[in-house]
């Protein structure tokens, strides 16, 4: 991945990627753009407050202004904040129309039935709203100390991931006739799941995997999810993991779009792109304790104006993107969240109303 690209800068800083559609074949996935925005509940723990209203008002604004998806982080110690399944639970109920989802939940931090028991509670709430990213764990000290601390081993925590996923659909669909009631993996073994809540829609909720494009990962997703969320700053590479998971699931057996290709990205606007990166910067240094330099090398960041942050994540939308995470690279995010809605948000689906009325997809 390409440190040097992550997003639209003024003259004399980082420029945006080039169009991976420049070179790449058509794209094959079927479904419409969606585009979705994460709520600050992150940004809430950094400044000190934790009040559940204002991220309400935010989800509901959001529904307002045609987002299409509402999204939650996930840490207990690293990163803190209030609880995703819980706020989610709120804005879903709070709201009509908008998919919630995880970006990314952590499974390994709750024992794998009470997080089965918690999900399919949160679905019921949601109804066909619910999407899962799962992650198994930023590779950061501060996420090892956080596993340290609820006694989940950091080591193998990938295979521990695939296998409470395993466990989760085995969960979901224990009620059904003929379907297990147990499970036995490696690191987990239950009994009489039947005896857990139903999930409100069939086999539970879609769980998309959060990670980068590994060999490894790309197998993973195009065989085992229902969904690839990476954040990778480099377009050209992202085109090339889509195309290798579209590829593979097709390998796999799995039918055109079984697995979503998206995207989590930070967009900072301002049309003072130089305005916008300084306070980009701030938000990084607070959020991770790192500069954005750091972070730009392994995530997607683009500032700037409205229009220049489209451009850019068009991009990826011509890439094969097909579901846009956006996380606002502020600590005041509301301040942003009409001129994004307004301005990127249609620019962005015309980029992608432009290439399906082209026949022009990469």
């Amino acid at each position: 991945m390409d440190a040097e690209r992550p997003g639209p800068a003024p003259e004399g800083a980082r420029a945006p990627a080039r169009r991976a559609s420049d070179d790449a074949p058509s794209r094959t996935t079927p479904g419409s753009l969606r585009i979705g925005i994460l709520l600050p509940t992150r940004e809430q723990a950094i400044i000190g407050t934790y009040a559940a209203a204002p991220l309400l008002d935010f989800a509901r604004q959001a529904e307002s202004f045609g987002f299409d998806s509402l999204w939650a982080g996930d840490s207990l110690t690293a990163r803190p904040r209030l609880d995703p399944l819980v706020v989610l639970s709120a804005a879903a109920a709070a709201t009509e129309r908008i998919t919630v989802g995880t970006a990314a939940l952590t499974p390994a931090l709750r024992h794998p039935l009470i997080g089965a028991n918690m999900v399919a509670s949160l679905g019921h709430v949601a109804r066909d709203r619910l999407v899962l990213g799962l992650g198994s764990g930023f590779p950061m000290p501060e996420t090892e100390e956080e596993f340290a601390s609820v006694g989940a081993s950091f080591t193998g925590r990938v295979g521990r991931l695939d296998e409470i996923a395993d466990l989760w659909r085995t969960a979901w669909s224990a009620g059904e006739p003929g379907r297990p009631t147990g499970f036995q993996g490696k690191h987990w073994q239950a009994d009489r799941l039947d005896r857990l809540p139903s999930p409100a829609t069939p086999g539970g909720p879609p769980l998309w995997l959060a990670g980068s494009d590994t060999p490894k990962v790309l197998a993973r997703a195009a065989t085992r999810y229902d969904g690839w969320l990476p954040f990778l700053p480099d377009v050209d590479a992202y085109g090339a993991a889509c195309r290798r998971i579209a590829e593979l699931a097709g390998e796999a057996g799995r039918s055109p779009g079984a697995v979503t290709p998206a995207l989590y990205a930070t967009v900072t606007v301002n049309s003072d792109a130089v305005a916008a990166r300084a306070e980009l910067e701030h938000y990084i240094s607070h959020y991770y304790g790192r500069s954005l330099e750091q972070m730009s090398a392994i995530q997607a960041y683009g500032w700037g104006s409205a229009e220049q942050c489209a451009e850019w994540l068009g991009g990826y939308v011509r890439a094969g993107a097909r579901h846009l995470v956006l996380r606002i690279g502020s600590l005041e995010p509301e301040a942003q969240l009409k001129e994004i809605a307004e301005v990127l948000l249609p620019a962005v689906r015309e980029i992608d109303r432009t290439l399906t009325d082209g026949g022009t997809k990469s």
